[in-house]
């Protein structure tokens, strides 16, 4: 049994529930950020999160700083596109929309490629655009928590591999890493940004990412310097390299608590091979679809290949208001998340189904989670025609 409060079900697209080792290494009694306890700790993190990333070439660089999973973005768009560069963003949701934003707001020239509410920009008009186009970047939203849209990585990657073999290939994994194969050496993937938060397990507030050697060698290539001071691979590199090698370091302050929150989780994901952690994720997914299916519900991804397994967005009956089923969810200690995408917003909810709520069958997350689904329907005057 678990030993936090008793407290509503969160089954949102992140943050999630955390396991409860997780949450009492946050209890961690205060040290030096650059003593030599903490500096161990994060040093076998930053090797932990090389497996699970599945890079083993030394040349690849991770990233662990505060912030939250946006501060990707800025990593990307400061460090690796100088003003006036070509980006291509692959779009899915609101999320390809606000990557878009975060270049331009660093002065990239920005194309976004976008595909209908509940689909995915397709190979044959992505190769179109890359032929037209020299792009010093290509970026996708691997899974979209606007939508539910997951996004296939390593075709695209062909792909880019074949048409534009210098373009940096980037994906936003906040809600993929951990809960969605991502092979970044096999892929040939330049950038992966992620958080805390959600399929990794461990609270809000750690920035996540790696990035290749190539995407190194790309900052080491700049002829402007970096437009930004906290958010500058120039200024963590370094420190990210020390820590590692178990050498104190310092630019900024990191938050000891949720590095030793990111260890004890990063240990438990890694117990394992990481192939049955993703194949867990897509069997609890598998059965959450038949269930909405069930009920006469449709996705937003309406595809089953562009469904992610991480979460689903789902359709709501025409007679039901988000507003009357998400109260009657949190009456039975069950929450979801409403719909961001503006084009639909009202029109959907999001059911978030990751790490521990997965793993851990004895919890009954998902099973409570189905059950208030069905429950607060019927009690909102929902009939399956």
């Amino acid at each position: 049994m678990s030993s936090q409060p008793e407290h509503p079900t969160l089954l949102i697209p992140g943050p999630i529930e955390f396991d409860d080792a997780v949450l009492q290494s946050m209890s961690h009694y205060s040290e030096s950020h650059v003593g030599p306890g903490f500096v161990s700790t994060f040093g076998d993190t930053l090797a932990m999160l090389r497996k699970l990333f599945q890079t083993t070439d030394p040349a690849s660089q991770p990233f662990v700083l505060s912030g939250s999973g946006t501060l990707g973005w800025d990593l990307v768009a400061a460090n690796l596109i100088e003003q006036g560069e070509s980006v291509l963003v692959l779009t899915t949701g609101y999320f390809g929309d606000s990557f878009a934003d975060c270049f331009k707001v660093y002065g990239a020239d920005v194309t976004q490629l976008k595909a209908p509410v509940g689909s995915r920009p397709q190979l044959p008009e992505i190769e179109k655009a890359l032929k037209e186009k020299k792009y010093k970047a290509i970026t996708v939203t691997h899974v979209d928590t606007s939508t539910g849209v997951l996004s296939e990585i390593e075709q695209l990657s062909a792909l880019v591999q074949k048409v534009s073999p210098e373009t940096l290939l980037i994906v936003d994994g906040v809600c993929s890493v951990a809960g969605e194969n991502i092979e970044f050496d096999n892929w040939k993937i330049d950038g992966v940004v992620s958080a805390s938060q959600k399929a990794i397990g461990v609270p809000a507030g750690l920035s996540i990412s790696m990035f290749s050697g190539r995407a190194m060698k790309v900052l080491e290539e700049r002829k402007t310097p970096v437009a930004a001071y906290f958010a500058s691979m120039n200024n963590w590199r370094p420190i990210m390299k020390n820590y590692e090698a178990k050498k104190p370091s310092y630019f900024a302050t990191p938050s000891p608590q949720l590095i030793h929150a990111l260890e004890t989780s990063l240990k438990q994901i890694l117990a394992a091979p990481v192939s049955e952690r993703f194949a867990k994720h897509a069997e609890v997914s598998d059965r959450i679809k038949k269930a909405v299916a069930d009920l006469g519900l449709k996705q937003v991804a309406s595809k089953p290949e562009d469904q992610a397994h991480t979460m689903t967005a789902i359709y709501l009956p025409e007679s039901v208001k988000a507003t009357d089923i998400l109260p009657a969810l949190a009456k039975k200690n069950v929450v979801f998340a409403g719909g961001i995408h503006k084009e639909i917003a009202p029109k959907y909810i999001r059911f978030g189904h990751m790490g521990v709520s997965v793993l851990d069958p004895k919890r009954g997350d998902v099973d409570r989670a189905i059950k208030a689904l069905q429950d607060g329907l019927a009690e909102c005057g929902y009939q399956k025609a």
